[in-house]
């Protein structure tokens, strides 16, 4: 009879230790992939909801709405990897389309050497934040800042606060290839590709991880730490550059006051992606996700006509949880 009871106690569907098991499993998945399981979600209650999403134009249209918020976001995940922060990407943006604008037009110069100074004065801005933050020794919130100021009045000096309209060449950017696909959206993979190569098969990647994880065990392990927050900053600002092209060629001009408030998009992307903001945390395909989410938030809550007041609303509370949840992935860690 004892026998029998302890079988009874033992057996597979009543084992306290495989079922705590297997509940610490399911946790374990939906913590590690909590933004991709709330983007399908996501997806299955909009597609309820309107009948008018789950269509190939509309999803294109969530594509291009994501590629310029995605491309600022890679370039912000390096620095937010690294445990630093970046708030001047949106003004970056729009200081190195307008430089594009201004010096294929008013300079007359080949649209092939606008481009390169474009993404060579989006390189040049996260350089000076990256001076300042090694050697000024500013913290980032505080270098990127000024910068922000300094890349808005910028933008607005050169064009005279007035849009300039963008070569016919650089506004083909926004259009599509072969009649469907979006070149937005190509840009935008080929800027993650490129992100995730960096992040993961490359020294500077390795040492972004571990300057995010311990700044002062990554100096004393012999990586130099001012030269790669150099490199970081760098990159941030190029990518912000390519982001701000590409948002101007949907405008078919470059406008001083574009971006705004888009650098706060792009944070959120990284966060909402899964990147810790205490640094060391992070990959490409999850600032991806991120940055679809918020694409799909607003395309959704765009197509059940909730007023664009309360679409800010919903979408600050997505990036509290985003937090909490890496708050609490953390802690289980």
């Amino acid at each position: 009879m004892a026998t029998d009871t302890l079988k009874r106690d033992t057996g597979p569907g009543t084992d306290p230790g495989r079922g705590a098991a297997g509940r610490a499993l399911v946790r374990r998945v939906l913590l590690d992939n909590g933004a991709l399981s709330a983007l399908v979600v996501l997806v299955a209650a909009l597609s309820l909801l309107s009948g008018d999403f789950l269509t190939t134009q509309n999803l294109l249209n969530v594509g291009v709405q994501a590629a310029v918020t995605a491309i600022l976001a890679f370039g912000v995940t390096f620095v937010i990897v690294s445990a630093g922060i970046d708030l001047s990407v949106g003004s970056v943006a729009a200081l190195s389309a307008t430089v594009l604008a201004w010096s294929a037009t008013s300079e007359g110069l080949p649209v092939w050497l606008a481009v390169l100074l474009a993404v060579g004065t989006g390189t040049a801005c996260g350089l000076v934040n990256g001076a300042l933050i090694s050697f000024g020794k500013l913290p980032p919130f505080i270098a990127t800042l000024a910068m922000l100021s300094v890349g808005r009045g910028l933008a607005l000096v050169i064009s005279q606060g007035s849009p300039i309209t963008l070569p016919d060449s650089v506004s083909a950017l926004g259009d599509t290839l072969g009649g469907w696909l979006p070149v937005p959206v190509i840009v935008m993979v080929a800027m993650g590709v490129a992100t995730a190569v960096l992040l993961a098969r490359t020294y500077l990647g390795r040492s972004m991880y571990a300057i995010g994880g311990n700044e002062e065990a990554a100096r004393l392990s012999g990586i130099r730490v001012k030269r790669q927050k150099l490199v970081i900053y760098a990159l941030s600002g190029g990518f912000a550059a390519v982001a701000g092209i590409v948002l101007a060629s949907r405008l078919a001009s470059a406008q001083p006051q574009a971006a705004m408030g888009y650098e706060l998009d792009a944070i959120a992307a990284v966060v909402i992606g899964g990147a810790s903001l205490s640094g060391g945390v992070g990959k490409a395909s999850g600032t991806l996700i991120g940055a679809l989410i918020l694409a799909v938030l607003r395309n959704g809550l765009n197509l059940l006509s909730v007023s664009a007041f309360w679409q800010q609303v919903v979408i600050g509370v997505v990036i509290a949880l985003a937090v909490l949840l890496d708050t609490l992935r953390r802690r289980t860690a």
